[in-house]
């Protein structure tokens, strides 16, 4: 999510930005579009002056304090640590099995990874105690990752891939009625702001591999995968207007850079390539400007009320 922040406040080197609008590139005819995605790699001494800013094709602009807005929340690819709490999986309403399962990317050594979403029960919320926000658990070979359906629903309005892929896994392996309905309105969470979001995290993946191969000559493969990945997916997204969890048509090339056989130079001309399509896919797409807020929250207060009426049945 990106905010203002008040003009005394200098954004330092390494901060994430995001256009407020279309911008020219100078001395090209590239524009880029409202909500790319930069990193700050200098820091003006006031904000009279500008930042220079560099996209992830290496492109850098020069650009005034009042045409940014600073990309906030995680922007690794990977969950947030969970928040300790009680045990959540009697309340559980929607479970898939995820990861490189559900990519189509499996092999015989493949984990089982596990999303869901709970809904806790109201004296929950009545009691001193907050219901926890995320919980996992972990067994041999499956791990589970669990979220609090409004914090579920919030995430999903941010367009957080994690949370998209969730909703729109082909199988189902559980869902109660309200689980279903979180189904069934999962479009209200689409938008363009899925553009931003998941350049967000292709910038700070590519820049986590950049900096590791400058150190040492070696990048992990594996993040280089997830990275091409998740270009393929967001291209998907912006055309068509649906996730596209089985990235199966692309298994050879996102095997072949997960074993490492890719050198450095290729994965980067690679990621290039698709983040290009997907800047173009962004101009076209025909998807809304916001996500639908107001059905998103007629769907989180009636899966309160129905656990609200359970408790007055007890």
């Amino acid at each position: 999510m990106s905010d203002p922040l008040p003009p005394s406040f200098l954004l330092p080197p390494g901060t994430h930005v995001v256009l407020r609008a279309d911008r020219k590139l100078p001395g090209t005819d590239a524009t880029r579009p409202a909500g790319s995605v930069a990193v700050v790699v200098e820091s003006p001494a006031s904000n009279d002056r500008p930042y220079v800013v560099r996209f992830l094709d290496g492109a850098t602009a020069r650009l005034k304090f009042g045409e940014l807005l600073v990309r906030r929340g995680d922007h690794s690819v990977e969950a947030p640590a969970a928040t300790p709490g009680p045990d959540v999986s009697p309340f559980v309403i929607y479970r898939v099995t995820v990861g490189s399962r559900a990519f189509g990317l499996a092999t015989e050594t493949s984990d089982e990874d596990r999303r869901g979403v709970y809904l806790p029960p109201a004296d929950w919320h009545w009691s001193l105690t907050r219901p926890p926000e995320q919980a996992e658990t972990t067994s041999v070979g499956v791990e589970e990752v669990v979220w609090e359906v409004e914090k579920f629903v919030r995430l999903a309005l941010q367009a957080n891939p994690n949370i998209l892929e969730t909703l729109w896994v082909p199988v189902v392996s559980f869902a109660d009625e309200t689980g279903e309905e979180l189904r069934r309105v999962r479009g209200a969470f689409l938008s363009r702001h899925l553009y931003r979001t998941y350049s967000g995290y292709v910038l700070s993946q590519f820049g986590l591999i950049e900096k590791r191969h400058a150190a040492g000559g070696t990048y992990k493969p594996k993040h280089a995968m997830h990275l091409l990945r998740l270009l393929h997916s967001g291209i998907h997204a912006l055309t068509t207007g649906d996730i596209r969890v089985d990235v199966g048509e692309h298994r050879a090339e996102l095997l072949d850079v997960r074993s490492g056989r890719w050198s450095f130079a290729e994965v980067k001309a690679r990621a290039l390539e698709l983040d290009r399509l997907f800047q173009e896919a962004f101009e076209r797409t025909a998807l809304p400007e916001r996500p639908d807020t107001d059905a998103a929250n007629r769907f989180l207060i009636a899966a309160r009320r129905r656990r609200a009426a359970e408790a007055l049945k007890e």
